[in-house]
């Protein structure tokens, strides 16, 4: 007896250090974990863009002081790894959340806990990268984990807003599923064929780094992944627009997606006429690209969220 009243007295103590949180609040933690997510991924690039990656020579402290020296890239590089710390706790924050909210689906207290997995192995990454003296594809790598980290944070947030919200009926064909999902390998080599693409510029990430690759033949490739995902997207934009009574929000979305793709092939091809100078420009194309992932993320996991199935 006394033994049983001693553990109730512990999980009583347990439960007023961990409260129970709702479905409401457990969807605010998630977007706040994607917004930083997607921020560091942003200041991330503005650190190769700069020529900072070199900016603090050691890792994980910026030269023999608490702060960095007083110089541009080393503030930059710094600034840099102070949003790291900050992303890192924002997720585990939404990892502690999920572990307190009813009921909540496996896959998705995985995911939510994946998320600071996913920024301390950027963090772990980010040091060989410095250790390395910016390896192009050591670079390259740190760059697609953000952007893998955004698509997972975009699918986590969807599971919350679904959990707290209900999921909205399943009214999308198989064959529009398969097709909105089918652009997902598409569009990482979209991502990936702009990474050469950077790797081969004039912004390698600090000063005396060698390029990576041919810049024409990069740019060469980039530029025909870019026109076969253009075609896919526009087939599924069509059907969604003439499914747009019964998917009402992704053909708004698939809308959304083409205005940022067009923006960015706009910026694309003054990044190309400049010679990828100057480097805000890149970081606006690095952005859009962001967006891109995350929209199609979101696109494709709503699509498969919706699937219509025999039994419904």
């Amino acid at each position: 007896m006394e033994a049983g009243a001693e553990r109730e007295r512990r999980s009583a103590g347990l439960r007023v250090r961990l409260p129970r949180v709702s479905p409401a609040a457990f969807r605010g933690f998630c977007a706040v974990a994607l917004g930083a997510i997607v921020f560091v991924t942003i200041t991330g690039a503005t650190v190769r863009l700069t020529g900072s990656g070199l900016g603090c020579e050691n890792w994980p402290r910026c030269g023999d002081t608490f702060l960095p020296p007083k110089s541009f890239n080393s503030l930059v590089e710094f600034s840099n790894r102070g949003v790291g710390v900050a992303v890192g706790i924002a997720t585990v924050i939404a990892a502690l959340a999920a572990l307190r909210v009813r009921n909540l689906p496996r896959w998705l207290l995985w995911g939510t806990i994946a998320l600071p997995v996913s920024v301390a192995a950027q963090g772990v990454l980010g040091g060989i990268t410095v250790l390395t003296e910016l390896h192009p594809l050591i670079v390259m790598g740190h760059f697609l984990l953000s952007v893998a980290a955004i698509a997972l944070a975009v699918v986590v947030l969807l599971g919350a807003h679904w959990f707290a919200t209900g999921r909205p009926e399943r009214t999308a064909p198989r064959w529009l599923v398969w097709l909105g999902v089918g652009l997902t390998p598409l569009l990482l080599a979209l991502v990936v064929s702009g990474a050469f693409v950077t790797a081969a510029g004039p912004h390698s990430g600090g000063e005396d780094i060698p390029r990576f690759g041919n810049l024409e033949t990069a740019v060469y490739v980039h530029v025909r992944v870019t026109a076969a995902f253009g075609i896919g997207f526009l087939v599924l934009l069509a059907a969604l627009w003439r499914a747009r009574t019964r998917l009402r929000v992704e053909a708004i979305l698939a809308g959304a997606i083409l205005a940022v793709l067009v923006g960015q092939m706009i910026v694309g091809e003054v990044q190309w006429r400049n010679h990828l100078v100057p480097w805000w420009l890149i970081l606006i194309h690095v952005t859009l690209a962001s967006a891109v992932v995350a929209g199609m993320t979101l696109l494709a996991a709503r699509l498969a969220g919706r699937a219509h199935t025999r039994s419904a």
